[in-house]
């Protein structure tokens, strides 16, 4: 799916509205948006006391990242990394900044799409890449701006308020998981599956495994950034990285929590399956019993000797019927007994 870029507004300089993978970048002062400027000036804007500068990227070339490198000073590891994406979340530090990986997730049509966000942070700036199907950042953006009392504390709350939203964005994906399991557990109790939701089961394994992989290691992340001296962190802002901290836990715990309940389900299942296959099993053997009875007798008579005395017996039919009635009867009774009918 190709997400639209944000809108600029009319302000900003043509270069940006030029380059589609410009998606936002202005300027704050105390916590409002002073200018929407063009990338070539978004060093001398950082540079400014009391000012930062905030840019969205989404799929930028190597021309424009080398660019947003030269205004910022960025590592180049860092630049070299989010040019080429498919990373894992994960927090790197370099001097007074910080380079950050995120991963979003969304459901599309039942499937799990995920999305790639490399934030670069310091002194006077914050700039986002996205890659793929990574969710748009327009809320962030306007939720932040609709709190310049937070917004004045610069780069940190922005980080935040990233952090926070991608992380958020995994709990409605959950729930509509959660809810898929449910009815999964209800149809897996009553019936053996079928071979579409057995596929069914395993695409949600597979799901909830890369969910896993994705949200596992933010724990990492929330708790460097939450315990650890980094430059740029205000202590005033630690607060809000613990309260992300612990929505990324609740997330590994559901993540954790719908993977059992998915695996004791099919297991479940399966032993149902058994027990149903055993009691089958049970029937024709109780069956194939009472039946050999007859199958016998008959094999018995059906032989061609020509002395057979119960043959020329006037009441012989009759005897072999009753105890063929009798010995079939009493074989019923038991396997009933038995639970085997």
């Amino acid at each position: 799916m190709t997400l639209p870029p944000e809108p600029v507004p009319a302000s900003s300089s043509a270069p940006d509205n030029a380059h589609a993978a410009v998606v936002a970048s202005a300027a704050y002062c105390d916590g409002r948006r002073v200018a929407d400027l063009p990338i070539a000036e978004a060093g001398a804007w950082a540079a400014k006391a009391g000012h930062f500068v905030w840019i969205g990227l989404w799929e930028p070339d190597e021309a424009l990242l080398m660019e947003v490198k030269r205004q910022f000073g960025l590592h180049e590891l860092a630049v070299e990394d989010a040019l080429h994406a498919h990373q894992r979340p994960k927090l790197d530090v370099y001097g007074d900044s910080l380079f950050m990986v995120l991963r979003t997730a969304r459901l599309e049509n039942g499937e799990l799409v995920l999305g790639e966000t490399h934030v670069f942070a310091g002194r006077g700036y914050v700039v986002t890449v996205r890659h793929g199907a990574s969710t748009s950042y327009s809320p962030v953006r306007a939720r932040a701006e609709s709190a310049p009392h937070l917004l004045k504390h610069g780069e940190d709350f922005i980080v935040y308020t990233i952090m926070d939203y991608v992380v958020d964005c995994y709990f409605p994906v959950l729930d509509q998981m959660a809810a898929t399991v449910d009815e999964l557990d209800a149809l897996l109790i009553a019936r053996p599956p079928s071979t579409a939701e057995i596929e069914r089961i395993h695409q949600l394994r597979r799901d909830l495994e890369r969910l896993r992989r994705n949200a596992s290691p933010l724990l990492e992340v929330c708790s460097r950034l939450e315990r650890f001296d980094l430059p740029m962190i205000d202590p005033a802002i630690r607060p809000y990285y613990r309260d992300v901290q612990d929505h990324v836990i609740r997330v590994n715990e559901q993540i954790g929590s719908l993977r059992e309940v998915l695996s004791f389900a099919f297991e479940t299942s399966m032993i149902l399956a058994s027990a149903r296959q055993n009691d089958v099993t049970r029937k024709l053997a109780a069956w194939a019993a009472i039946l050999a009875v007859p199958t016998a007798v008959a094999g018995l008579y059906g032989m061609n000797f020509e002395h057979m005395p119960e043959l020329h017996w006037r009441y012989g039919y009759p005897a072999v019927l009753t105890l063929i009635a009798v010995v079939c009867a009493a074989l019923y009774v038991r396997f009933r007994r038995m639970g085997w009918l």
